[in-house]
């Protein structure tokens, strides 16, 4: 490999800014935060459009029914890795008759088990709601329709990201919100509660669905080229592993936290659990970037490491940005997000802060090694979910020692797969000096 020199001009920080505002994947990035933002501003103004409306305890139920969706998105995470990467190889192949293929295939198969599903919800109805004490078992049975439907979101944004079209993916997940929060205002005007607040995520993720459909129009105008799917089922158990392994990081010390404080300490952690997720959804698209990115220079024979390092850097970034914020405001985001009765959240909002973009630069990594379909991270993610179990059954005594359990297995999880992408790097096939990014 040749190395290429720069002149000490093109080695300031003014050029070296200059070529980063006009590198692709910063572009593809920036169009796919505002996408990201924008869901992310409403799904705030969803919970608190339902909270105020229907009061703390109906928005119990709403809570709990949102809790149970976000389980079964896993199933929509997993097929979006799946599909982005069969299509990012096709895509960097130019078969676009094989992406038609898969858009059709994947649609019956989806079938089947989604309409099995739903008649498993539908049957459990009746017992869910008693269990969580719901004045109805109608909502189960709306939730369950909204799962299903939402598996099916997972085609149309999986092809929209394995084939860089990140302006459509942008546009997809931004309006499923807008449309959700239009809904629920509409219902829970019309008197449906928590019926209508589920009905509302249900015509937010079929709007999704008719409008990515929309998006891949041109596909529907190419002769079919049919494929053999069967190659995606190896990387289906890889995609399904890492994605259930970081949402059970920001998840399990929620359910702990419930177990061993006090309701009120609970209620107060969960607050700052919800800090930490705003910059993990809001550093998310450079990870839904970067993936497809990834899979096209592996199949390209170029070397993917400029990409990691660069796509790290954009993320940190963003995150420190937000983590700043929350510095200088001295914690008052959880007043003014939740109210000031959460004021005892504030002197760990800043720690939350920095959990959250360790979390966020966890599932960059993950979402590195599975592009490149390396399973060693598997074992390491999986060890870290049972180490944060461990140190918070053994150290739960208050909230300062849940928020350390949680930054000692996130930052712990972070240097070992740090390590492992840079043990793999040289195992990896060279990028030209050429090759723009």
């Amino acid at each position: 490999m040749t190395a290429t020199l720069e002149s000490p001009a093109e080695r300031g920080p003014v050029p070296r800014l200059q070529r980063m505002r006009q590198s692709t994947l910063v572009r593809q990035n920036l169009v796919l935060f505002l996408g990201g933002f924008v869901a992310g501003v409403g799904g705030f103004i969803y919970h608190a459009v339902a909270g105020r409306t229907l009061g703390p305890r109906l928005y119990g139920e709403v809570a709990a029914l949102v809790g149970l969706y976000t389980v079964g998105s896993i199933v929509n995470l997993t097929l979006v890795l799946v599909l982005a990467r069969y299509a990012a190889n096709l895509h960097a192949d130019g078969r676009t008759g094989a992406l038609r293929h898969i858009v059709r295939r994947s649609s019956q198969l989806l079938a089947v088990p989604t309409v099995l599903f739903f008649l498993l919800m539908a049957a459990l109805a009746v017992p869910i709601a008693q269990f969580e004490h719901f004045d109805s078992p109608v909502p189960v049975i709306w939730l369950g329709l909204a799962i299903a439907a939402y598996c099916y979101t997972a085609i149309p944004r999986g092809i929209l990201q394995g084939t860089q079209r990140f302006t459509a993916l942008s546009a997809n997940l931004g309006l499923e919100l807008v449309v959700r929060v239009l809904s629920l205002a509409v219902l829970l005007a019309v008197g449906l509660a928590v019926t209508g607040s589920i009905v509302a995520m249900l015509a937010g993720v079929t709007f999704a669905y008719l409008l990515g459909m929309w998006s891949l129009r041109d596909l529907f105008g190419v002769e079919r080229e049919p494929v053999q799917m069967r190659a995606m089922a190896s990387f289906g158990l890889t995609a399904a592993a890492g994605t259930l392994g970081i949402i059970l990081l920001y998840n399990l010390d929620v359910v702990l936290a419930a177990h061993y404080l006090g309701k009120y300490d609970a209620g107060i952690y969960g607050s700052l659990n919800k800090i930490e997720v705003i910059i993990y959804y809001g550093t998310l698209s450079v990870s839904q970037v970067l993936f497809p990115r990834v899979v096209e220079a592996i199949a390209t024979r170029r070397h993917p490491a400029r990409l990691l390092l660069l796509s790290a850097s954009l993320m940190s970034i963003l995150g420190l940005g937000a983590v700043a914020v929350f510095g200088l405001t001295r914690g008052l985001i959880a007043a003014v997000l939740f109210g000031s009765q959460f004021s005892a959240a504030q002197p760990f909002v800043l720690a939350v802060g920095f959990i959250g973009l360790g979390l966020s630069l966890n599932n960059l990594l993950v979402q590195f090694l599975m592009a490149v379909h390396d399973r060693v991270f598997i074992p390491i993610l999986g060890a870290s979910c049972v180490l944060l179990v461990a140190l918070i059954a053994l150290f739960h005594s208050g909230l300062e020692q849940i928020v350390a359990d949680v930054a000692v297995t996130i930052f712990t999880l972070l240097v070992v797969l740090s390590v492992r992408c840079a043990l793999l790097f040289p195992r990896l096939r060279p990028e030209p000096a050429a090759a723009t990014q």
